[in-house]
């Protein structure tokens, strides 16, 4: 049997996929946003095999608002971009990082990064995303790429996030919490599926330290994660309705303030592709359509937070 009739037949033989609209209809939306410009879906190019023009025709057939890059410090490779984003009339987020171990030069590729991401573009970037330092820096050390951030968007006006993300500085939620306590501009990007991961729960012991988070929040990563890993196989099958649920509260939460501040959210639909994505021994083919379950992702999220 190959894998497509192996996945049909597990499908209808047993009705595995539920559906998120069937889930998420339990319960509704606490805040919703009158106008649809302040919710902001972005889809991402990680996994996507093809050009950056095929990349942005693609998310503009699907409907998304706009994409999520890296910043291309490649002149050939950025005008590229740039081209596509104007062609397309797509909105654009750019990821920022450094990936060197040693610390000073870290921090220099990184600062390299943010001032060229802040200063070289053709179209305005809503915001920059930054895989911010290292789990195994100092504390002094990562708050340097914090304040060169706070620095570049009180001289640019660009907001610029850190993202909670497993092997950076914001890898787990008590680590967060002290940054936040002690640096006010700090802001995040949320993707609490790392801190699932690293805390092996839903976070149900550290309920206070998430809510003080959920204040911090700029952007959203919509990936859900679980216990044991960042990414759940597909979140439409019901044995993830938990995962699901906790996921779209904490949402729900930074969508009730944003609606109350009258401030724009933009949410990245990012589950990934494998080994993010579960594959099949053997053949390590993936148990789900990566790109479907982005569309549906950013189809609930319009139907869930726009009225």
């Amino acid at each position: 049997m190959d894998r497509r009739n192996f996945m049909s037949s597990a499908i209808g033989g047993t009705g595995l996929l539920a559906g998120l609209d069937s889930i998420m209809s339990q319960t509704g939306a606490p805040a919703q946003f009158a106008d649809k410009f302040a919710l902001k879906i972005l889809g991402t190019n990680w996994g996507f095999s093809g050009t950056t023009d095929q990349f942005c025709a693609a998310v503009k057939k699907e409907g998304y608002d706009g994409i999520e890059i890296w910043w291309q410090g490649n002149k050939e490779k950025r005008e590229e971009l740039f081209a596509a984003l104007k062609k397309y009339d797509l909105e654009v987020g750019f990821l920022c990082g450094a990936g060197d171990t040693e610390y000073n030069a870290h921090l220099a590729s990184f600062k390299n990064s943010i001032n060229a991401a802040t200063s070289q573009f053709d179209r305005k970037p809503l915001y920059i995303n930054c895989h911010s330092g290292r789990d195994f820096f100092t504390y002094d050390q990562n708050r340097a790429i914090i304040d060169h951030t706070t620095e570049a968007t009180a001289k640019t006006g660009i907001p610029i996030y850190h993202e909670t993300h497993r092997g950076r500085m914001l890898f787990a939620a008590h680590i967060t919490r002290n940054f936040i306590e002690k640096n006010p501009a700090l802001r995040l990007t949320l993707d609490i599926s790392h801190w699932c991961n690293v805390h092996e729960s839903l976070l149900e012991n550290q309920q206070e330290t998430v809510k003080l988070a959920l204040s911090r929040v700029g952007h959203i990563h919509s990936r859900i994660g679980h216990a044991e890993g960042p990414q759940v196989s597909d979140p439409r099958a019901p044995e993830w309705e938990a995962e699901v649920k906790a996921h779209f509260t904490w949402w729900d939460t930074v969508v009730e303030q944003k609606v109350k501040n009258g401030e724009t959210l933009t949410f990245l639909t990012e589950f990934g592709p494998p080994n993010y994505l579960p594959t099949l021994p053997y053949t390590a083919q993936p148990v789900a359509d990566q790109w479907a379950i982005n569309v549906h992702m950013m189809k609930l999220l319009r139907k869930r937070y726009l009225k």
